[in-house]
């Protein structure tokens, strides 16, 4: 920012000195008949003016470089917190928000940032040709300096209502692009259901309420671009004029009047500047609150306790399920948002009062709670990249191993080869296909306990039925919690928790529900047939 303004300063400088220069070369080489003289004075007026070509280059490259250093350094705080915020982070924002917040905010906030630097060389600007014009004529210079706040009069009314309608239209845009961003990643099963067009006509109408919105943005914004255009002249018309009366009268020299016209019209620059620096203000303020807003969503504390020494029991309080390590639990409930909650606060993904080994999860370190619980959601990404690679995580490839998940997820109808490429989120795969590979990632990861939320919902009943056995038998020996309402995974379950209004109901094996529990029966018979 200090080079920027250092630069502008100088630059605007060279520009307030080109018509004093003009003024010497007429009044005294010009009227009085001197061409030695004329041409002194004309080849300083040269000079100085490759002296502003070069300074108004370097400011504008400094310029640039603050705005691209401001947006960029804003972008990584973004992408640091996103990071920081993990798995948490869809939990606490949208998709589009976050989009709108990259591919928007940022920029706009660097933007502004360039304020600093054309400000105070237009301020510093706008005091040199005062003091000047005060030398010349103190009337002018009065002009001058009521002159600005008068605009700034003008200009500020108009910037209240553009940040109030900015505000709204910024939480609009982040609203819309989430709805594009969920629509985008379902379109195949809207695809299949036949519901695009009513998800599109949706998002016709809350465009076309976002973009009236926008006009109503645009009304105060498009009036403080055309008084930044428009007042300016303005005032370099009365500016003018009055220095013309001077100059009839005799209070003025002809090189004179040609100065203050100079000084005038290079004022137009800064006062312009000005103008266009509060809009740009403006619209940073509500693009940095969006993005302070974002910074201030709170991360998990990594810090805490150590975990158990050996593999331990979780327990929810909030609903009773209890999962023995060794064990496969499963949880199944009407409402699948019931066990989900079990699972994220097993998982200690937000707030939970769960235990293991009778420690309180939320004490725990979380990175040892990473480490050796591992939730996997049934959306979570796919990174792009070889199938071994996307197999096998944060871990070194290892063939053998990679297979043998593939199979236990029974997924080796998505590559003969290990080398097949996966492109980001799994695009280029069937939806079951995707499941699967998620499902042998999590598998090859080996956690202490795994929880898994719905791993066979995209599959057919003779897939399942494989997943089942296949999954049984690679997880022996370690915890696993499954939430689903599949008869066959719940067959394979060595513990079943009947949940009603996330609570558990009824506990024990799939075929002891069955006879015992009629709400468990009404479920499950519902689900399979």
């Amino acid at each position: 920012m200090g080079m920027g303004a250092l630069f502008g300063s100088l630059w605007f400088l060279s520009l307030a000195t080109t018509p004093w220069l003009l003024s010497r070369a007429i009044d005294h080489g010009l009227a009085p008949r001197r061409p030695g003289v004329l041409i002194g004075w004309a080849i300083a007026v040269l000079v100085v003016g490759a002296a502003s070509a070069g300074l108004g280059i370097m400011r504008h490259r400094s310029m640039t470089r603050l705005r691209m250093a401001a947006a960029l350094q804003t972008a990584d705080l973004v992408m640091t917190h996103a990071t920081r915020l993990g798995s948490a982070l869809p939990r606490r924002i949208t998709a589009g928000e976050v989009v709108t917040i990259g591919i928007s905010d940022v920029w706009t906030i660097g933007r502004a940032m360039n304020v600093g630097g054309v400000g105070v060389a237009s301020t510093l600007a706008i005091s040199v040709v005062a003091t000047i014009l005060f030398r010349t004529s103190p009337m002018l210079a009065v002009v001058v300096l009521v002159g600005v706040p008068v605009l700034a009069f003008f200009v500020g009314p108009l910037l209240q209502r553009g940040q109030k309608a900015g505000l709204t239209y910024r939480e609009q845009q982040g609203e819309l692009n989430t709805r594009l961003v969920d629509v985008l990643g379902g379109l195949r099963i809207l695809n299949g259901l036949g519901g695009k067009e009513t998800h599109l006509s949706r998002y016709d109408r809350e465009s076309a309420h976002l973009r009236d919105q926008g006009y109503r943005v645009g009304g105060p914004f498009s009036w403080i671009g055309a008084l930044g255009d428009g007042l300016p002249v303005v005032f370099l018309a009365v500016v003018v004029w009055l220095a013309a009366r001077l100059a009839a009268g005799g209070e003025l020299t002809v090189g004179e009047l040609v100065a203050v016209y100079g000084y005038t019209a290079m004022l137009v620059i800064p006062v312009n500047v000005l103008i266009f620096c509060s809009f740009d203000v403006t619209r940073g303020l509500v693009a940095a609150r969006r993005v302070v807003d974002f910074l201030r969503l709170p991360a998990d504390d990594p810090g805490g306790v150590p975990g158990p020494d050996r593999a331990a029991t979780l327990r929810d309080p909030g609903s009773g399920v209890v999962a023995e390590p060794g064990q496969l639990t499963a949880l199944a409930g009407a409402r699948p948002s019931d066990a989900a909650g079990v699972i994220d606060r097993l998982g200690r993904y937000g707030p939970t009062d769960a235990t293991w080994g009778g420690i309180p999860l939320a004490e725990i370190a979380q990175p040892v709670i990473r480490e050796r619980i591992l939730v996997a959601e049934p959306a979570a990404d796919l990174f792009a990249g070889e199938l071994r690679d996307v197999v096998a995580g944060r871990d070194d490839p290892d063939d053998e191993r990679v297979r043998a998940a593939i199979r236990a997820a029974v997924a080796h109808d998505v590559a003969s080869e290990l080398d097949r490429p996966i492109e980001w989120s799994g695009r280029n795969i069937s939806g079951g296909q995707r499941q699967r590979v998620r499902l042998a990632r999590a598998v090859h990861a080996d956690p202490e306990m795994l929880l898994a939320a719905e791993p066979t919902s995209a599959v057919d009943a003779h897939t399942e039925s494989a997943i089942a056995e296949r999954l049984t038998a690679a997880r022996r020996g370690r915890g696993t919690v499954v939430a689903t309402t599949s008869p066959v995974l719940l067959d394979q379950a060595d513990v079943v928790h009947y949940l009603v209004d996330g609570r558990v109901a009824a506990t024990g094996t799939h075929r002891s529900l069955l006879e015992s529990s009629p709400g468990y029966r009404d479920l499950v018979t519902r689900v399979f047939s």
